[in-house]
């Protein structure tokens, strides 16, 4: 036994080269390790593998172990003799390694492979986890491969032993470009068929493989020619030995696991019962050289065809473009590679090289298959895109949809078929009709896109014309909102949906649509227009306050004609109320209700009733219930309403309270103006001045003098007025209208006593022009004075301004 303190490493000699069962060693192993105290917490691995194929290696990379390796510049000859067991460093839960003497080694020979075939069988009996060590080359080959040996051992563990789930780990050596996902089906597939092909006892006769053995592949780079990523893989391996029996673990699911302090005796009785055992002998001679030379051939042709130019310049080729011709050239590569194994294995056992060359064949086919596929793929890819093509101008050109897709669809079915004809490659049995089915799919898929496409383009264009036909008039007729508005509309939506419909019916028939389908689309169509209209309506009816307000403003700040009134005071402002509110009322009544089918409810007729005339029978309103006390309209249905009764009772009580305001404004610009137009003094007035200024008047008579007083009097007075604008000045109301004109009466009281005085200096005429001019000169100056407004300065035709007011004094 050997301890390497440092590296806390175990190992002993478990089977001599010669067979014989080391116990003694194998007992001071076990206490060593402590192994007993593990109960069933322990994992047994073991690996397999040929001569020289790095196994020793693998086990201290990965377990840090120290069994013996290979000097590879001493030359490759046998390092490992019998069988070794360490325990793996640094790994939970303990774990033992074996490290089986390699297999197909000169050392014993080619016809002493007892040992092989003993050793591999008690390392499946014994161990949870198996390593078989394979390089990359040799996956497919039988003796590399360790299949017959396998073979051989299933058979047995079937007899001796009872399924204990040993776990199969197939770790292939210095990996290649081929990716792993591509041989790993191929070491599957070999180790099923070991397993189909083992006569099984009654017992298993249909239990799976899977019962016995789990089975994982790995990869691991050359540890030569790429050491450090070989160690990276390996690391990354060890990971996976960590707790490998718990669940889920590597070994998690064995079975029939003997306790830690009987493995020593367990393990020896193992051994004894495959040294007794007489049925462990390998194929017959004849039989085996002609499976190792036959298979040799083969892998020498499979090798040639793969390095073949032809086979090469035809593989790059197809993969960027459709190769003529291919089923016919690719047939005769593999012709002639099957001729040439023929010639020489000629002279071999029937049986053997007729399997060999079957599967030379099926690795061929299964080589250029994947070129086989994608050949297709571009004859599908380029038929397809130009069925597209061909479709898109067609459909351009006219024709109708459903003839011009049913014309295109058979004439490039027929084309691709013709296609994979001269693909096919004869020594291959395949089926191409699900490349067909899916191609013909493709074909539907895509006729079915643009029957979608131009189906939704026709609909939408359809659409796009109702709604330019029905949007826009729709929402002026409803903002019209008067009798005839509903029948206009349900005329307008009537007359447009049945052009619509006829010309969108005509387009459908290109496409040969069934009836319903085609009714389907029609009706889609015609609600699309109902929608419109009813949309247009529940947009207008949420802002119907907002036009009863606009209508109501508009019918009261204008006339008939449409000018702007002017409350002078003779308007009669209740009838124009009465009449601007009917008709927001109206619209109201409009608003409330879709009448898209009929127009026979009463809501118009309510409202009036319950909103405008309720006032007319005060002792029937009060013993009456409320009309518009409700959420419903008679007649109509709950999803045509819009604005409820109560809604509309709601909005009308809004829409009087901010419309009066301007009722009010135009009662007070009446009034107004009323009292602008009307100076005379009230009537009583009038009668207390003719009783109490009786002797005044009587004064005037007796005295006309006065007469002349009270003109002149009249005049100045006047000429202030106009001069001051009292009307403008008195606007914004009485204290204003004073403070405005104490600051401006005294300037114009010395404007106009500087001007008299002006005309004072001025020459006085003779008496024949005063007298000539008299009359008409005063005359002209009353004139002036009464109709000027803003000077009673007249100007005369040599440009000399002279004041009325003085003149007539002057003159007097």
């Amino acid at each position: 036994m050997n301890v390497d303190k440092e590296a806390g490493c175990c190992s002993t000699h478990l089977i001599e080269g010669d067979g014989t069962f080391n116990a003694e060693g194998l007992d001071n192993f076990i206490k060593q390790v402590r192994m007993a105290e593990c109960g069933l917490s322990y994992a047994v691995v073991a690996i397999m593998g040929p001569q020289s194929s790095g196994k020793s290696t693998l086990l201290n990379n990965l377990f840090h172990t120290n069994f013996r390796e290979m000097d590879a510049y001493r030359g490759r000859s046998q390092t490992t003799k019998g069988i070794w067991m360490a325990r793996c460093v640094g790994i939970e839960p303990c774990t033992i390694v074996m490290d089986l003497e390699g297999t197909d080694g000169r050392e014993r020979g080619e016809d002493d492979t007892a040992f092989e075939k003993q050793s591999a069988l008690f390392a499946l009996a014994v161990s949870d986890i198996v390593l078989i060590n394979m390089w990359c080359h040799d996956i497919g080959r039988e003796q590399a491969a360790n299949k017959p040996l396998l073979k051989t051992v299933f058979q047995v563990m079937l007899r001796l032993f009872s399924p204990r789930k040993t776990t199969l780990t197939f770790v292939i050596r210095d990996k290649t470009r081929t990716p792993l996902e591509n041989l790993e089906p191929v070491l599957r597939e070999d180790i099923q068929k070991i397993w189909d092909s083992v006569p099984k006892p009654e017992a298993h006769k249909q239990t799976p493989l899977s019962d016995f053995f789990n089975v994982e592949v790995v990869a691991l780079s050359s540890y030569e020619e790429k050491e450090e990523q070989f160690k990276e893989q390996v690391a990354s391996l060890r990971e996976r030995f960590f707790q490998s029996i718990a669940p889920n673990g590597l070994a998690g699911d064995r079975r029939g696991v003997v306790p830690a302090s009987g493995f020593s005796y367990s393990a020896q009785q193992i051994w004894e019962v495959i040294k007794e055992n007489k049925d462990l002998d390998l194929p017959a001679h004849k039989v085996m050289v002609a499976t190792v030379r036959c298979e040799e051939i083969a892998n020498e042709k499979y090798s040639l065809f793969v390095t073949n130019q032809d086979w090469c310049d035809l593989e790059e080729a197809v993969q960027s473009h459709i190769v003529p011709g291919f089923g016919r050239k690719l047939s005769s590569m593999i012709d002639t590679s099957l001729s040439s194994y023929d010639e020489e294995a000629t002279y071999f056992e029937d049986g053997v090289r007729t399997a060999k060359r079957r599967q030379l064949e099926e690795k061929l086919i299964q080589l250029v298959q994947p070129t086989y596929q994608l050949m297709l793929e571009h004859l599908q890819l380029e038929t397809l895109d130009k069925f597209k093509k061909a479709l898109h101008d067609a459909l351009i050109g006219g024709h109708g949809f459903a003839n011009a897709a049913r014309d295109c669809r058979g004439s490039f079915i027929g084309v691709f078929d013709e296609q994979c004809k001269d693909a096919a490659i004869k020594q291959a049995d395949w089926d191409s009709s699900k490349l067909r089915d899916k191609f013909s799919r493709d074909i539907d898929s895509h006729i079915s896109e643009v029957r979608t496409a131009k189906l939704s383009e026709l609909n939408a264009l359809y659409e796009s014309k109702l709604k330019e036909a029905l949007d826009g008039p729709v929402g002026a007729l409803l903002e019209g909102g008067g009798d005839d508005t509903w029948p206009a509309i349900r005329k307008l939506f009537q007359h447009e949906t049945k052009v619509a419909v006829s010309e969108f019916s005509v387009a459908l028939s290109g496409f040969e649509m069934d009836e319903q389908s085609n009714e389907a689309m029609l009706s889609k169509l015609e609600n699309y227009a109902r929608g419109i209209v009813e949309g247009k309506t529940k947009e207008e009816a949420g802002k119907a306050l907002y036009r009863m307000k606009e209508r109501f403003t508009s019918l009261f700040n204008h006339d008939s004609d449409s000018m702007p009134r002017i409350w002078t005071g003779k308007e009669d402002i209740r009838t124009i109320t009465k009449t601007a509110r009917s008709s927001s009322l109206k619209l109201l009544s409009v608003l409330a209700a879709i009448r898209l089918d009929v127009d026979d409810d009463k809501i118009g007729d309510t409202l009036v009733v319950a909103l405008v005339d309720r006032k007319k029978d005060t002792s029937k309103s009060i013993s009456t219930q409320d009309p518009l006390a409700s959420s419903t309209w008679e007649e109509v249905p709950a999803t045509k309403t819009l604005i409820t009764p109560v809604q509309c009772k709601s909005l009308w009580s809004q829409f009087q309270r901010e419309t009066e305001y301007t009722i009010t404004q135009a009662i007070a610009s009446q009034e107004a103006n009323k009292r602008n137009n009307n100076w005379l003094p009230p009537p009583w007035a009038i009668a207390a001045l003719v009783i109490l200024g009786f002797n005044e008047f009587m004064t005037l008579l007796r005295n006309p003098l006065w007469l002349l007083v009270l003109f002149v009097g009249y005049l100045v007075s006047k000429a202030l007025w106009v001069q001051l604008d009292i009307t403008v000045e008195f606007r914004n109301g009485m204290l204003p209208g004073i403070l405005s004109l104490s600051t401006k009466i005294l300037p114009t009281v010395t404007n106009l006593l500087r001007k008299l005085a002006e005309e004072g200096q001025k020459p006085v005429a003779t008496d024949s022009q005063r007298n000539t001019s008299n009359t008409s000169q005063v005359s002209a100056t009353y004139q002036g004075v009464a109709s000027s407004t803003a000077s009673s300065n007249v100007t005369l035709e040599n440009g000399t301004e002279y004041t009325s007011l003085s003149r007539h004094v002057k003159e007097q």
